[in-house]
C-alpha cells in the first residue's frame, strides 16, 4: 500500500498566505486609509473561514484518502464562497457610473437594524462605495485580485479533492 505524502505543508503555506491576505487588508485599512466596504468586510469572513480549513486540516494532517478529500471539499466550498464575493464586487466595479447603485448606510448599521437576511440582501445587492477603485496593481483592482486569489485556492481544494493529497 502506497502512503499519501503528507497535507499538512501546503495546508500551513495555504494558511500562511490567508493570515498575509488578512494583514494585507489590516495594513490597506489602517495605513493607507482604504476604509473597507461591506463587500470587502464579507471577503475578509471568507478568507478567515478559508484560513481555518487550512489551519484545520494542517493540524489535523488525514492519513486517509476520506479525510483529505473532505479537506479538500472544505476548501473548494470556502474557496468558491469568497470567489462569489470578490466576483461580485469586482462586476460591481466594472459597472456603468450610471448603473452603481446609490451609496448607503454602512454594514455596522444595518447590523444593528435589520435582520440578517436582509443584511446579506442588501450587502450582494452592493453599494455605490463597493463600485470605487481605490487600490490597484497591474491594472487589477484589490476584489480582482483577491477572486484570482480564491480561484487558485479552489483548483488546489480540487486536486486535493481528486488525488487525495
Amino acid at each position: 500500500m502506497n502512503a499519501q505524502p503528507s497535507i499538512r505543508l501546503p495546508f500551513f503555506i495555504g494558511f500562511i498566505l490567508c493570515l498575509l491576505m488578512l494583514g494585507f487588508a489590516l495594513f490597506s485599512q489602517h495605513y493607507l486609509g482604504l476604509e473597507p466596504c461591506p463587500l470587502c468586510i464579507f471577503q475578509r469572513v471568507a478568507v478567515m473561514a478559508l484560513g481555518l480549513v487550512f489551519l484545520l486540516g494542517a493540524l489535523h494532517n488525514p492519513a486517509t484518502s476520506f479525510g483529505r478529500r473532505a479537506y479538500g471539499q472544505l476548501v473548494i466550498l470556502a474557496a468558491l464562497c469568497g470567489a462569489a464575493i470578490s466576483g461580485r464586487h469586482s462586476w460591481l466595479q466594472h459597472l456603468p457610473p450610471e448603473k452603481v447603485p446609490e451609496c448607503g448606510p454602512g454594514l455596522s448599521y444595518w447590523l444593528d437594524n435589520l435582520p440578517i437576511t436582509s443584511v446579506f440582501n442588501k450587502v450582494f445587492a452592493g453599494s455605490g462605495e463597493c463600485a470605487e477603485v481605490e487600490w490597484s496593481l497591474f491594472g487589477l483592482s484589490m476584489p480582482e485580485w483577491v477572486l484570482i486569489t480564491f480561484v487558485v485556492f479552489a483548483l488546489y481544494g480540487l486536486k486535493v479533492l481528486i488525488k487525495g493529497r
